[in-house]
Order: C-alpha cells, then sequence, then structure tokens
C-alpha cells in the first residue's frame, strides 16, 4: 500500500506535472526526480525496490558527459521510465 495523506498526493501530483511540462523531455526529467528525492526525503512518499531500480535505469539514460547534449534515444528512454515510475508512484 502507497503513502497516503496530502503530502503523497501532492509530491505524486507534482511529479506528474514535471513530467508532462513543456521543455525537453531529459530536463524535465532531471526536476522529476529532484522533486521525488524531496518527497522521499520528508517522508511523503516511501521508497520501493522497483522505485529504486527504475530511478537507476533513468539515471543512466540521463548520464552525459561535459558539453554533451541529450537527445532523441535518451529523451525516448526518460519518457519510456518516468511513465513506468508514475504507474509504480501509487506503491510509494
Amino acid at each position: 500500500m502507497g503513502s497516503t495523506g496530502p503530502a503523497a498526493v501532492a509530491a505524486r501530483a507534482a511529479f506528474r506535472e514535471r513530467i508532462a511540462a513543456k521543455g525537453h523531455a531529459v530536463d524535465n526529467a532531471r526536476e522529476a526526480v529532484t522533486g521525488l528525492e524531496e518527497a522521499f526525503a520528508s517522508g511523503a512518499l516511501q521508497r520501493t525496490p522497483l522505485l529504486d531500480q527504475m530511478l537507476g535505469d533513468l539515471m543512466v539514460a540521463l548520464e552525459q558527459d561535459d558539453g554533451q547534449k541529450l537527445g532523441g534515444k535518451s529523451a525516448e528512454a526518460a519518457r519510456f521510465i518516468l511513465r513506468a515510475i508514475d504507474r509504480e508512484l501509487e506503491n510509494a
């Protein structure tokens, strides 16, 4: 069973807003991860093993060398993983 209460609802809504925002999928993904980490740290949401795995996969998709722009496959991978994270947040 996932976290309940106003803070959990707000954290899930904020995540969904970030991933649906206009802008580059990679930038949105980074902002969404930052928001999730804050929600975990505050106790609004609880980490699950599956969420940890998905976040790890997302971070691999978002890795870049200095000066390298991510796009194409990284952006598509980020969108795919973010949708999976969104579904798993009900258990967080």
